[in-house]
Parts: structure tokens; C-alpha cells; sequence
């Protein structure tokens, strides 16, 4: 089992903020810190970061939470849950921060700030003016209105009148951080670089993402960050403040992105409801009303989602493609995840689904299948259900596929496709298919027998095979596709295929 350097449990989080509906990008990170968990016997713990109360959207954490449960990806602690670090949703957590951030600046590692918004566009400008770009660092910040230009009185008064202050974290100048990153490696980033980030605000008295993830890491013991790549400009700042705090830092492990279809840029909704795939694990509905589709409702099955999404961006070094949960956890490895991006595929999205409901039992599909039936108005044996799915599966690739791979097991065709008609129905049509009763209606059915029967007499007859088969599969089917007739007739029974037959033959002859 893997250990950190302090011997630490394996503990991981997802750390989502409810700000709208869960991305598979977000999804595919909660997967890989679960899969990363479970192979170490460690716990996989849901964080709800809910600080930003300005983009806080309603029913965003239960969508998380609901996405996550469909998925099987269960978590050990968590908001919901419970846990020996509760509670774990940051709003809840937020009297704790302050003194944090109070602490940073009696140790001389941040500073309170009081310029305001309009001062710094004001200073903003006019460094675009020269041509420059603004850097609050420390080679402005004596020149602000900090607390590092104030002595005590004055530092006082400013917090007892200012409102909008905040707390800054004193990037030190002139340094090379050298940091190592699970997948990227060792990383460099000289601190002339960076800002002296925002930390805590007065206005509402919450902490930004920057200190309230890493106290909220510390506290909760965790051994392991694995985040999407959006964070890795982050990571500087973040080994700063676990320095400044006197705090051995986790290992982390940054995520490439999900890219679109061609590769160019970020997986969007756009490019869901432009192509017509899902971006997300269930269906969102905004407060405009507008739908988003989801991976569930379109008829994904959960475990097909988990095993396409761990294959964005992980290589598992072999040619194995479909992997259950088990075989996923066994194989993951932080190590094989790859550095560059994952452009997400529709079609491959689709073959996974493919492949599941082919792994699935017959009986399996026919209770899924039986909720549309019974939404048709029938009411059919569950053991005749499963030996049609397991006629139609294979060219099914979501439930909903079967109604269309399979009504004519149930009901007759009312109407019969035109081009096919027009492609394999001639004047002599009507003879070969009574030639076809008198196989089928002389003797007990027997499916191998009269499959037999009826390819000799096409045979002898020097008819031609398609164009007879075709014509009696537009009689029972109503179309040129579907699974083999005889099949079919051994499931709808002689005297029904019969019936079609002279049915069809009445309607293409005006006979009827």
C-alpha cells in the first residue's frame, strides 16, 4: 500500500463548487481521486467549497452529490456523510479561517491591503498606459496602501473605518520554487512572477479558494491533491503558503484537460448541444429553463460512463479497453496518467455504452426494457422479453434502442418502408410468398427445419435469395432489417407470420 512521506493514510477529497452543474471534466476528477483511494485502502472524502457566494447557484450541491451516488462513486466522509473532520462544507467551516490568515500576518508572510477597486483599475490603467503590465508584488506593495507602510495606530484606524480590506499573502521576491507535480514532475516558477493573492476579504469575511483549500487540507488530513490542470498556476502560491504556515505539503497531481472533439481547447456545453452529446452526468435544468442533457438520461449506463471517462487521460499500457470498477481500481496509477490533453470522442462514448449492454444478461435488458413496453400498453412474459433482447442487442446502443430494433415482436407492422418495398416487392411477389406459407403452415414449426425448407426451395427455384427473404421480412417486420426470420417466426408463432403475410400481400395488391 502506498504511503505518503509522513506514513500517512492515503486520504483524497473532491473539493466541487456548487456553482452550476457538475462537468464529466469534474467527473472524471472525482473518479481518478476515487480510484487512486481505493487501490491504497484510503478514504475518498466530498468537500463542498461553497465560499463564493456570489456564483452560488441552488440544487448544485445535490447535483453533485446525486451524480457522484449514480456513478458508485461513494465516499467515506463528506458533506451528507459525515466525518471525524466535519462539517464539510466550507460556508459551514468559515469562522476558522480568519485566525489563519491573522496568523500569516503576525508571522510576516501577509499584509493587510485597503486599496480599493477603483484605485487599483486606476493604477491598472495607467501601467497600460506605458505599455506595462500591473504585478501587485513586492515591488509595489510598500507604495500601496498596505499595512506594511502603516504603523500600528495608523493600521487600527484604517481597519476600524475601511470595510473592503483584505489580506494579502508577501510572495517573497527573487526565488525559484522548485515543486513536483505526480504527473508533470519536477516544476520550476520563479516568484517574480506571481501576485501577492488575495487570501481573506472583509466584505463578507470569508476566505478566497487559496487559503480556505489549504487550511481545509491540512485540517482534514490530506495526503494527496489531484485537481484539474486549471489549478497548476496555483501550485506555487499554494507550496508557499504550507511553507509559510510551517506545514508539510501533500503530493499533488494535476489532471490534463478534456478536450473537444478536434482537439482544439476546452470540452463545453456548447460543444455538447453543438455536436448532440452530453456534457454532463444528469440532466440540468437552469433557472432559465433551459435543459442540458445528461449522460443518464440519455440512456448511459453508469458503469459505461466511469469506464470511458478513466480512459481519458490515463493510459493503462496494455490494449484492454473495457475495464469494470475492480479491474479499474487494480490498474489506476497517477503515473500513467498522461500530461497532455484528452480529446473526448462522441462516437467512443457511444461504443462504450455498446459494449455494456452487450455484456449485460438477457434478463437484465428485459427488465430495463419492460418500464418502454409497458409505456407502449404491453404486457409481456419477462422470459419472451429477454430472448428478444438478446435477438436485438447487438445493434442496440442504449435501452431506448430497442423499441426500434424490436416493436415487430410485439405488434404488427401497420405501414411497410417505401424504398425497401419499391427495392424487393414485384409483380411476383404475392406467388413466393404463398409458396412460404405452404413451408411454414405444413408441418409443427421447427426453426432449423423450415429455415431449411425455404432457402431449397428459393434455391431450386433459381429465385434470388434477397430479394425473397426481403420481400417476406417487409410482411412481418415492415422494413429489410431486423433479426433472423426465423427467429422471429419461432418467437411471433406460424399462425401469426401467417397473418402478416396475407396482410401485406392485401395492402401491396389492394386486396384487403
Amino acid at each position: 500500500m502506498l504511503q505518503t512521506a509522513s506514513n500517512k493514510k492515503i486520504r483524497v477529497r473532491f473539493a466541487p463548487s456548487p456553482t452550476g452543474p457538475l462537468h464529466i471534466g469534474g467527473v472524471r476528477t472525482a473518479l481518478f481521486n476515487y480510484l487512486f483511494a481505493k487501490q491504497n485502502a484510503g478514504e475518498f472524502i466530498l468537500r463542498i467549497e461553497d465560499t463564493d457566494s456570489a456564483r452560488f447557484v441552488p440544487n448544485a450541491e445535490d447535483y453533485i452529490i446525486e451524480s457522484l451516488n449514480w456513478l458508485g462513486l461513494k465516499f467515506d466522509e463528506g458533506v451528507g456523510v459525515g466525518g471525524a473532520f466535519a462539517p464539510y462544507r466550507q460556508s459551514q467551516r468559515k469562522d476558522l479561517y480568519f485566525k489563519y490568515a491573522e496568523q500569516l500576518v503576525k508571522s510576516g508572510n501577509a499584509y493587510y491591503a485597503f486599496d480599493s477597486a477603483e484605485d487599483l483599475d486606476i493604477i491598472r490603467k495607467s501601467y497600460e498606459m506605458q505599455g506595462k503590465s500591473f504585478i501587485y508584488n513586492h515591488a509595489v506593495r510598500n507604495t500601496m496602501k498596505t499595512s506594511l507602510a502603516m504603523n500600528n495606530t495608523e493600521l487600527q484606524q484604517c481597519l476600524n473605518e475601511e470595510k473592503h480590506w483584505v489580506i494579502r499573502f508577501k510572495i517573497p521576491p527573487h526565488e525559484e520554487i522548485t515543486m513536483r507535480d505526480i504527473i508533470r514532475g519536477e516544476i520550476k516558477v520563479n516568484t517574480d512572477t506571481l501576485d501577492d493573492k488575495v487570501l481573506f476579504k472583509a466584505v463578507d469575511m470569508l476566505p478566497t479558494y487559496h487559503l480556505a483549500n489549504i487550511v481545509d487540507d491540512r485540517l482534514m488530513e490530506i495526503s494527496h491533491v489531484i485537481r484539474g490542470e486549471e489549478w497548476l498556476p496555483s501550485l506555487p502560491l499554494h507550496i508557499l503558503l504550507y511553507r509559510a504556515f510551517g506545514w508539510q505539503n501533500p503530493e499533488f497531481a494535476h489532471l490534463s484537460l478534456l478536450l473537444k472533439p478536434d482537439g482544439k481547447g476546452k470540452l463545453s456545453k456548447r460543444d455538447g448541444d453543438r455536436l448532440g452529446f452530453p456534457v454532463f452526468p444528469l440532466e440540468w435544468k437552469n433557472a432559465e429553463g433551459e435543459i442540458s442533457a445528461g449522460y443518464r438520461e440519455t440512456g448511459y449506463f453508469p458503469e459505461a460512463v466511469v469506464n470511458l471517462l478513466a480512459l481519458l487521460g490515463w493510459n493503462p499500457g496494455t490494449e484492454q479497453e473495457i475495464f469494470n470498477i475492480d479491474e479499474l481500481i487494480n490498474n489506476f496509477s497517477l503515473e500513467r496518467v498522461i500530461k497532455s490533453g484528452a480529446k473526448f470522442n462522441p462516437e467512443k462514448a457511444r461504443w462504450f455504452n455498446q459494449q455494456y449492454i452487450r455484456k449485460k444478461s438477457n434478463e437484465e435488458l428485459a427488465n430495463l426494457y419492460q418500464p418502454i413496453l409497458k409505456s407502449k400498453g404491453i404486457n409481456a412474459d419477462n422470459n419472451y422479453v429477454a430472448t428478444v433482447c438478446g435477438l436485438v442487442k447487438e445493434r442496440a446502443t442504449f435501452i431506448n434502442d430497442f423499441w426500434n430494433l424490436s416493436s415487430y415482436f410485439f405488434v404488427a407492422p401497420e405501414i411497410y418502408d417505401e424504398k425497401a418495398t419499391k427495392k424487393y416487392w414485384s409483380d411476383e411477389t404475392p406467388q413466393h410468398l404463398q409458396k412460404i406459407i405452404e413451408i411454414i403452415d405444413s408441418a409443427p414449426f421447427d426453426k432449423e427445419k423450415t429455415e431449411q425448407s425455404v432457402h431449397t426451395w428459393i434455391a431450386d427455384s433459381g429465385l434470388k435469395m434477397g430479394s425473397v427473404m426481403n420481400a417476406f421480412r417487409i410482411c412481418v417486420v415492415g422494413s429489410a432489417t431486423g433479426a433472423n426470420m426465423f427467429d422471429i417466426v419461432n418467437l411471433t408463432g406460424k399462425d401469426e407470420t401467417v397473418r402478416r403475410i396475407k396482410k401485406a400481400i392485401g395492402a401491396m395488391t389492394g386486396k384487403t
